[in-house]
């Protein structure tokens, strides 16, 4: 494979890379492309109350899990002097209470935060349950046989025949049938409905669910008839509707057919919830998901925050070497330094950009006014160059006290400036003032400065931020850009004044 093809195999590696990376980020763990974009969060709370009699409790409560729609991103507690644990059994995911003794009127809290995700799918797969014959007492036998037969001719499977039951189970249906009022009275409809289908061989259970509804205080758990077909295939049925399939906003919270809320040494115990929309900057909200960082999830947000932070910062520093090299690659500027100008934009975005500017301008001309009386001087370079970090040293430290004493705080920010770079960039142009004039000097200066304004802008952009951050693709990207951009070997724009004179001839 000759370099060439090595050089282009590199590229478009890069890139593909790049924009693998940003892809998956984006559509597994919905990091949002644009800053400041919106996500909805439900925040439930359920109050566990119950009498206590003076013994040792025990308070166990029925926990949800992420599901289709909904991806829980938070929890906590809150009691008083109780132990807490968390059972996170897939089959029963639960929080224990336990306290030696407590009497009187006990009332402890679980908070939870689902994300409204419509991606989220069933992270738990319920067991399906037996399907025990339940015996039913002449005469409720033969009022539970002829409804489960009227009921199994007019359905097709286990689905239809639940839908059926339920119909007859419920409105003027259930009144008018003497059989249905009789069994009605005998059974709860929730209970009679399992029973059943258990006795039909289909395997049912009760599950609960919650009705979310903003503001809502107090609200009171709903049951739902889970029914399978087999192991891998199941729905939820309204006992109210006879509706199939999983209501519009309800969380299903214990969905295995175990108890909701158990309490030993109490009485009276119930559980209540209280629901609250909110909504919450997407990148706040997602931040527990993308947490659960995998090979794939490549990202800094498994850093502690303080190296976020610095990161943040270091990863805009492409974004200004892109803007240098596309400047001085296709338009021609000339700078004092190759990258010096990406170290000033840097210092702009600390010191503010007007601020800035007028700060590396007083630094630098007092600078070369200095520089160019020690060059009387003959002193050795590595002489020279400590003797001009030192004076910019003296004159960041008397310009920060001067400020600061006429009441210019902005002024203190000039020591966010690299020295050494400024340094530099003194010794640079001093030596070109000598060689070829001071025209150069100004032609480099301000090009650097363009660069470093231009630079500062893209690095200070609100959107850049958000991407560079978040999207680790985006460097493989801008290293494509940048490798692409190094293979260029045409006119650069600025150059095209150099073959003007020619084409004025040949007219």
């Amino acid at each position: 494979m000759s370099s060439r093809n090595i050089f282009y195999f590199i590229v478009t590696l890069c890139m593909l890379i790049g924009i693998s990376m940003t892809m998956y980020r984006h559509t597994q763990f919905e990091v949002p492309w644009f800053p400041g974009e919106k996500r909805q969060i439900w925040s439930i709370e359920a109050k566990v109350e119950f009498d206590a009699k003076g013994d040792s409790v025990e308070t166990v409560l029925a926990l949800p899990q992420t599901q289709q729609g909904y991806t829980r991103i938070h929890e906590s507690t809150a009691s008083l002097a109780y132990g807490l644990s968390f059972v996170n059994d897939q089959d029963n995911p639960r929080a224990i209470w336990t306290k030696r003794e407590a009497s009187g009127h006990q009332e402890m809290y679980y908070k939870v935060d689902f994300l409204v995700d419509p991606k989220a799918a069933d992270i738990y797969q319920p067991q399906m349950p037996d399907t025990p014959f339940v015996e039913y007492p002449e005469p409720y036998l033969t009022a539970a046989n002829h409804l489960s037969k009227q009921a199994e001719e007019v359905s097709a499977d286990a689905y239809s025949f639940t839908r059926e039951l339920i119909k007859a189970l419920t409105g003027e249906t259930a009144t008018s049938n003497q059989n249905t009022g009789l069994i009605l009275d005998y059974k709860p409809k929730n209970r009679l409905v399992v029973d059943l289908l258990n006795n039909a061989n289909v395997p049912a259970r009760i599950v609960r669910g919650l009705q979310l509804e903003d503001g809502r205080r107090r609200q009171s758990i709903t049951e739902y008839i889970q029914v399978f077909k087999d192991e891998n295939d199941w729905q939820v049925f309204d006992l109210k509707t006879g509706t199939q399939g999983r209501p519009d906003n309800t969380l299903l919270w214990e969905y295995n057919g175990n108890s909701m809320l158990e309490v030993v040494g109490g009485q009276d115990s119930q559980v209540t919830f209280s629901m609250l929309l909110v909504e919450q900057s997407a990148q706040a909200a997602v931040a527990p998901k993308i947490s659960e960082a995998d090979f794939l999830n490549f990202s800094i947000d498994s850093l502690p925050l303080e190296e976020q932070a610095l990161f943040k910062g270091i990863l805009l520093i492409p974004i200004g070497v892109l803007i240098v090299v596309l400047l001085r690659v296709l338009i021609g500027l000339k700078t004092s330094g190759t990258f010096m100008p990406v170290l000033i934009a840097m210092a702009f975005m600390q010191t503010s950009l007007v601020t800035g500017l007028v700060g590396f301008i007083l630094v630098v001309g007092v600078g070369l006014v200095i520089r160019g009386y020690l060059s009387h001087l003959n002193l050795l370079l590595v002489s020279r160059i400590s003797a001009v970090i030192i004076t910019v040293i003296g004159i960041i430290s008397i310009f920060s006290v001067m400020s600061f004493k006429v009441g210019l705080t902005e002024g203190l920010k000039i020591t966010f400036f690299p020295m050494i770079i400024l340094s530099w960039t003194i010794e640079r142009m001093s030596i070109l003032w000598e060689e070829e004039g001071p025209k150069e000097v100004v032609l480099q200066g301000g090009g650097s400065l363009l660069v470093a304004v231009l630079a500062f802008m893209a690095m200070n952009n609100d959107y850049v931020r958000h991407l560079t951050f978040n999207f680790m693709g985006i460097q493989f990207i801008v290293l494509g850009i940048i490798l692409v951009l190094g293979n260029y070997t045409g006119y650069r724009l600025l150059e095209l004044r150099r073959f003007k004179p020619l084409a004025d001839k040949e007219d």
